[in-house]
């Protein structure tokens, strides 16, 4: 059996930058942070003693024979990206609700690769783990989603992520003191809207034609710069708030889906209470808010946004990780000709795939 645990992630500067559609013709960068909130995932194979051989529990149940037949497609197409061919048993938990604008989707598929490379005893990079799971989403899945949730869960940290014109990534570190993490930490604050949506649904109404949204898209690239150049200097962080505010109006710019009623009213009752600057996380459109205000100011931030639920939280390094493995004690030959018998039948699925050779 193996655990894998991997964090959720707040973005600071430059989403909309990680858009393969955006960064293969200009480059792009973000900054970004993951927090002690995590994504689970359980696998073990499957005892031969269930009329199922496929057994995948998240917010539903599946029991399925085959791969293909799974309805969750990240949990569908990881186990065929890795021709998994035993019988498998998957369970989902997380800290966080899904389609909350945290990178939940992308934690999934991140700590399931993770965890289906340990359980065929396999120890895997970081790198490959989010370039893998940048293509299972955005090649396999056709999903219309950024490359810097992948990207963050993989390394966990608090990062300068670069995304190159060749579809290359580059992880640089934040190199800030023990003390200035914590000045950081203690401004921040996150509330959940309770407004659930999918960053594809957001992303649709701006990615398509995001080419023309040019000027925001370099202003909010900009803004990962500034936003560095702050959090390494010693000076007070409040201008990093003021630029979180001017960022989160760029990001406005983009769609209208992007905020609505709801939120608008939240962050400006924020404002009033005394924070510098805040933004959606994620794509946009609900999910959980995040707020920046001198420590000072925290009290009173939670008086007015007594509607929403306050999330404490805490930056983590750790990235996706293994947190609990045990080696299995028994296969038996009739596992085994059953497995190759399923391992034929992905052959015979790459033989008929297009382009095949």
């Amino acid at each position: 059996m193996i655990i894998s645990r991997t964090p959720f992630r707040i973005s600071f500067f430059g989403g909309g930058t990680d858009y393969p559609a955006w960064y293969r013709q200009h480059g792009g960068a973000v900054l970004a942070a993951t927090i002690n909130k995590y994504c689970y995932l359980t696998c073990r194979y499957l005892p031969p003693f269930f009329e199922h051989r496929i057994r995948v529990v998240y917010s539903k149940i599946e029991n399925c024979q085959k791969p293909e037949e799974i309805q969750h497609p990240s949990a569908r197409e990881t186990l065929r990206f890795l021709k998994i061919a035993r019988g498998i048993e998957i369970h989902h938990d997380g800290d966080l609700p899904g389609r909350s604008g945290m990178g939940s989707s992308s934690a999934f598929t991140v700590g399931l690769l993770n965890a289906l490379y340990a359980l065929q005893g396999r120890a895997v990079g970081k790198k490959q783990l989010a370039s893998e799971s940048i293509h299972i989403e955005q090649d396999i899945l056709k999903e219309m989603v950024g490359s810097q949730d992948q990207v963050c869960a993989a390394y966990g940290g608090l990062n300068r992520i670069s995304f190159l014109q060749n579809g290359e990534f580059s992880v640089q570190p934040m190199t800030l003191t023990h003390e200035r993490v914590e000045e950081l930490t203690s401004h921040l604050m996150l509330f959940y809207t309770g407004i659930k949506r999918t960053a594809a649904s957001v992303a649709t109404s701006f990615v398509p034609s995001i080419t023309e949204r040019s000027a925001l898209l370099n202003k909010m690239r900009d803004c990962v710069d500034q936003g560095c150049e702050i959090l390494n200097g010693n000076g007070d962080l409040a201008p990093f708030g003021d630029l979180l505010h001017e960022a989160w109006l760029a990001k406005r710019g983009l769609s209208d889906k992007i905020s609505n009623e709801q939120v608008d009213a939240a962050y400006d009752a924020a404002r009033a209470a005394g924070a510098l600057g805040g933004k959606l996380l994620g794509a946009g459109g609900g999910g959980f808010l995040l707020v920046f205000a001198p420590p000072a100011k925290h009290a009173k931030i939670k008086k007015q946004l007594n509607r929403l639920i306050h999330a404490p939280f805490k930056f983590e390094f750790g990235g996706s990780q293994v947190i609990f493995h045990e080696l299995e004690e028994d296969y038996s030959a009739h596992d085994k000709a059953r497995d190759k018998q399923q391992i034929e039948a992905f052959r015979e699925l790459d033989a008929s795939a297009p382009g095949a050779s």
